[in-house]
């Protein structure tokens, strides 16, 4: 199973290309993503989560279940989970801000739709025997930037879940923790490099997407 980053793919055309060439490299049936996607035609089913630099025009339309002629092969995970290769993978998309946090989703407009809102956490949390969380927001303890920049929901979230792993984008470096008791990984993102994920034993492995920049 593919595993991508960050992929900012509508931003700049190398973007785009590092994103086609993790899917021709890895050959793999499906993908799950992390968020930033940008690209909604896709050359294998892709599950993903929704981040803050995306057409959210297009998002708002996967949430309600249509699917606009510029998707394909892209599945949104916001508070919702679906089977994958045998696992079941929740996402919760967006990111957080506190002044939005306790807005119903239908007051969020324009470039606030980037958020998560309580009702999103609500929703995953309602969520049973996921054995993947996919999150766009890091959890607490897991990236630091001379702070901890995680976030508490998130780490809820974690905590009541109790997932198998729990994969995260949005701060697009490679980072590995132990949240409570669940591994957690934050993504390199896709022009970096990509991962493949083993259904079975959920290890994890890195490779270097051709023509990435290092």
């Amino acid at each position: 199973m593919l595993v991508l980053g960050d992929a900012h793919a509508a931003e700049d055309p190398d973007n785009d290309d590092a994103l086609l060439a993790a899917y021709d490299d890895a050959d793999a049936d499906v993908a799950l993503q992390l968020g930033d996607l940008q690209r909604y035609d896709l050359p294998a089913p892709t599950w993903f989560v929704g981040g803050n630099n995306e057409d959210f025009d297009v998002i708002d339309a996967l949430r309600a279940g249509d699917s606009p002629e510029q998707v394909s092969n892209a599945h949104l995970l916001a508070g919702t989970a679906a089977e994958v290769e045998g696992l079941r993978v929740a996402g919760l998309s967006g990111n957080y801000a506190p002044t939005q946090y306790d807005k119903p989703r239908s007051e969020l407009s324009g470039e606030r739709r980037r958020h998560f809102v309580r009702e999103d956490v609500e929703a995953v949390a309602a969520l049973e025997d996921v054995d993947v969380l996919m999150t766009h927001e890091a959890p607490e303890g897991l990236v630091y930037y001379g702070y901890d920049a995680g976030c508490e929901h998130v780490t809820r979230l974690v905590e009541e879940l109790d997932p198998d792993l729990c994969l995260v984008g949005h701060h697009e470096t490679h980072r590995e923790a132990t949240v409570h008791g669940v591994r957690a990984v934050s993504l390199a993102p896709v022009w970096q490099c990509y991962y493949r994920l083993d259904p079975e034993t959920l290890e994890l492995t890195v490779r270097e997407t051709p023509n990435g920049d290092d």
